[in-house]
């Protein structure tokens, strides 16, 4: 039976990725920032809920060793956990800037080093979950894409890096998911005592809070299932669109220049000056 650990799996895609697996017959490493958010999970057999705080190093070392512990080896890490910045990047606190990449970035490099010893071993596979932001741009979350282009690199890097050591790295991209995420994971940025934006983030506001924009938009279990393929298609394929909109997104980003895109970025959001 293999071994899988999750991070940020009490809500959305990580929630629906750890009861999909148990499903299908793995044992999951359900991992969270608050293991009592899962009582559901930790009442399913094969599977073990706990605390894992991707912003900590200490707490990653501690779920990748108990879970090795309770299972005795590990097959997938899958790096779900995520945060999200969204307003103009002139006016990110030190604060902000420093958790964004924190939950984005360093820690899932840092979960990727505590696992890699225990993949190693099995000749595993690391499944980041990056973004159609890891491809597409939109304005007023700059840093929220920095991070997605930065897990892209470091994961596609990383795929070379290790493969003569037998363990594969892919990447998930997702494109809107019908979860809290807005309210429980993004953090909206702002500048007080300036009104500079106040127009254009009124504009881009309207198209995002637009209805039509989500019927396109997957159910958690529709992620979780690219995420069970990723994980078991035996391929050395790296990169998995996940859902209608994301691979409609990617095709045509694909097909226009950069130039082209900006100028249709502004006009779709009502940007111009």
């Amino acid at each position: 039976m293999k071994t899988i650990l999750i991070t940020g799996a009490s809500t959305g895609i990580g929630r629906a990725t750890a009861l999909l697996f148990q499903q299908a017959g793995w044992n999951v490493a359900a991992t969270m920032r608050d293991p009592s958010r899962a009582s559901e999970l930790a009442a399913l057999p094969n599977v073990l809920v706990q605390a894992l705080d991707v912003t900590d190093k200490a707490s990653i070392d501690a779920a990748v060793e108990a879970t090795v512990a309770r299972f005795g080896a590990l097959d997938v890490l899958l790096n779900n956990a995520g945060y999200g910045l969204f307003g103009p990047l002139e006016a990110v606190t030190p604060q902000q800037l420093e958790r964004q990449y924190r939950t984005n970035v360093f820690g899932p490099v840092q979960t990727m080093q505590a696992a890699l010893p225990h993949l190693r071993a099995t000749r595993g596979l690391i499944i980041n979950v990056s973004s159609i932001g890891g491809r597409v741009c939109f304005p007023f979350n700059s840093l929220y894409h920095g991070t997605k282009f930065a897990l892209e690199g470091v994961s596609e890097s990383l795929a070379i890096e290790l493969a003569p050591q037998g363990v594969r790295v892919k990447i998930v991209e997702p494109g809107g998911v019908k979860t809290d995420f807005a309210g429980r994971s993004l953090d909206v940025m702002s500048l007080p005592g300036v009104d500079l934006y106040d127009a254009s983030l009124k504009s881009i506001m309207a198209v995002f809070a637009d209805p039509a924009r989500r019927v396109d938009y997957s159910e958690p279990e529709n992620i979780a299932r690219v995420i069970l393929e990723a994980a078991t298609d035996g391929s050395a394929r790296l990169r998995y669109l996940a859902g209608k909109d994301a691979i409609a997104m990617a095709a045509h980003r694909a097909g226009i220049s950069d130039e082209e895109h900006q100028a249709q970025s502004v006009v779709r959001f009502g940007l111009q000056g």
